[in-house]
């Protein structure tokens, strides 16, 4: 029997992330931040919701989310799931704007959820949600797309649900600021961001374990 280096053996199970992407597509980054969560010990699933498009430029995404539609993106989402939920293990949602919207969705109507990672973006609630799964939101501060006013009312209706919920924000980041390939990224806050969500991983490990 052969056991881990003490500097890789871990006590606890490793999460099983479905990790989803941003109206960007399944780009370079959201592979290397796949790779990043796997070198931990994670199980990570990285679904193209785009089927092969990528974006350079928002607005070109924007339109294509549009070109769908969100009932066709939520529908892809849930499709991507369903394997993983057939399994019986427990899932972190996990998502990058666009995708942090569809994993709230995902993980509010999964009663099994292990938790919710955010980046960049979160989705509206439910007044009839009810859920009490540990969420953590990266943010930048200030974001056009996610504006204090918005943010605020929905710290107040994931906690008026049940969840455990913490906020990072990013001073003078971008957008997606997580992503090497855009002019939003900001190196120092991506950084601090997936050491941040590795620790939050790591806790609900215990949980789980």
């Amino acid at each position: 029997m052969v056991n881990d280096p003490p500097s890789v053996a871990r006590k606890f199970p490793v999460a099983q992330i479905l990790l989803l992407h941003s109206v960007y597509g399944l780009r370079p980054a959201v592979h290397a931040a796949a790779d990043r969560l796997r070198a931990a010990g994670h199980t990570v699933h990285t679904p193209d919701l785009f089927e092969g498009r990528t974006f350079d430029d928002v607005e070109e995404g924007m339109a294509y989310k549009e070109e769908l539609g969100s009932d066709e993106l939520l529908r892809r989402a849930v499709g991507a799931a369903a394997p993983l939920l057939g399994s019986g293990d427990a899932l972190v949602y996990a998502g990058l704007s666009l995708g942090g919207s569809l994993a709230q969705n995902l993980a509010l109507a999964d009663e099994k959820a292990l938790g919710l990672l955010l980046l960049h973006g979160t989705s509206d609630i439910r007044e009839d949600a009810a859920t009490s799964i540990p969420v953590q939101l990266h943010i930048a501060e200030p974001d056009p797309f996610e504006p204090e006013d918005w943010l605020n009312a929905w710290y107040l209706g994931m906690r008026r649900a049940g969840a455990d919920v913490e906020i990072h924000r990013y001073r003078g980041a971008g957008h997606v600021y997580t992503d090497p390939g855009l002019p939003d990224y900001d190196a120092e806050a991506a950084e601090q961001t997936w050491a941040v969500a590795l620790d939050f991983l790591a806790e609900l490990d215990e949980q789980e374990g």
